[in-house]
């Protein structure tokens, strides 16, 4: 009697696979930061250790490793969220998390002309991360309202968009540290009324 085969479960990629991976990731960003959409995928993947093989076998477009970049930062923030609100009180965990957003802004405005880059615009890729930062920050809000710590009609998208704003209307090379600043602000804001 002839057996099925079994369907099984997608191997998971080697280590050094993902090691080489994030590596390029890591290298990509700086690249992309310093040198713009047109940095060198050659000299990417000679300062990350890895032959362009490897490279294009991860990230067979330039695009694709655009996107792949942005997305691990935006993973990463994601990530973090998790890890504050398994370490943190709440409203101490929603203060890292923003100062942290703060940061993941001024990462997305350096890479932003490799963005633009990619065809049809970045709009997409921003699409599918909106919903994994307002799903972190609703998260981190939701416990930190449930703990008494901030005010219960608090919506946390507003806490999204004063960090945003304060990043678009930018004029000095110091709008980081007025982000950070408004950060305790909000905070401070959102605390229930006595």
């Amino acid at each position: 009697m002839a057996t099925k085969p079994s369907k099984s479960a997608p191997r998971k990629p080697r280590t050094d696979a993902q090691r080489n991976r994030q590596r390029i990731l890591e290298v990509a960003k700086q690249a992309f930061t310093r040198l713009g959409a047109n940095a060198s995928l050659d000299d990417i993947a000679r300062q990350a250790g890895v032959g362009p093989g490897t490279l294009y076998r991860h990230f067979p477009t330039r695009d694709a490793l655009i996107e792949a970049v942005y997305g691990a930062e935006v993973e990463k923030l994601a990530a973090a969220a998790r890890d504050f609100a398994a370490a943190m009180p709440p409203l101490e965990a929603l203060r890292a998390w923003m100062l942290l957003f703060v940061d993941h802004i001024a990462a997305k405005q350096i890479i932003a002309p490799a963005l633009n880059t990619l065809v049809g615009g970045p709009s997409k890729l921003y699409e599918g991360s909106r919903d994994q930062v307002r799903g972190a920050i609703d998260a981190l809000a939701k416990r930190a309202i449930q703990s008494g710590d901030i005010r219960s009609d608090l919506d946390s998208f507003d806490l999204l968009r004063a960090l945003i704003g304060v990043a678009h209307v930018a004029s000095s090379p110091d709008w980081q540290q007025s982000a950070k600043r408004l950060v305790d602000i909000l905070i401070t804001g959102s605390r229930p009324a006595k």
